[in-house]
């Protein structure tokens, strides 16, 4: 006899407890409305182009008075970050990338030892300020089908840091 109250005792729990989850879910919808979405995904706000042109244009710098101006000590900073892949000091090893010691007056993917992308490897210009704004403005963008990862560093005042820093603290 104590065999059939206790299967009466754990089927009333179960019930219980199913009619419990049953009536928060239905309390839950009585309290908070829910409403239907009107349409799929986030409205992203975008502003729109001025009437006055068309997409904006990156200016290349002045270098002969900008670098002059810009700060070496902010560029050696900034240039931590080029440190997680490249080396910088003479005659160091290549790392993930390059080392960059002496890149600028170098031609792309010359570095001895160092295995380049195809499409870095075929380019045809010298690595000067230009080239190397840029570049770490967007790699990627710059030299499709490069192996460089890095998103770019968008503040002009970081690159202009940095290109000042490369040509002081990596000239040949």
């Amino acid at each position: 006899m104590s065999s059939d109250l206790t299967f009466n005792k754990i089927a009333g729990g179960l019930l219980a407890t199913g009619l419990a989850i049953v009536g928060l879910g239905e309390l839950s919808n009585i309290v908070y409305k829910p409403e239907p979405m009107k349409a799929a995904g986030y409205a992203i706000a975008v502003q729109e182009a001025s009437a006055g042109g068309g997409e904006a244009v990156d200016v290349v710098p002045d270098w002969g008075t900008v670098l002059p101006t810009a700060n070496v000590q902010a560029g050696a900073t900034v240039a931590e970050k080029c440190k997680s892949c490249h080396n910088l000091d003479n005659g160091g090893p290549n790392l993930t990338g390059p080392n960059l010691y002496g890149v600028l007056g170098r031609k792309p993917g010359s570095h001895p030892g160092f295995p380049y992308s195809d499409a870095l490897r075929v380019q045809d210009f010298t690595w000067d300020p230009t080239r190397v704004d840029a570049w770490i403005t967007n790699p990627a963008k710059t030299v499709p089908g490069t192996k460089m990862t890095f998103a770019g560093l968008a503040n002009p005042k970081d690159r202009t840091d940095v290109i000042a820093y490369l040509m002081v603290a990596t000239s040949r």
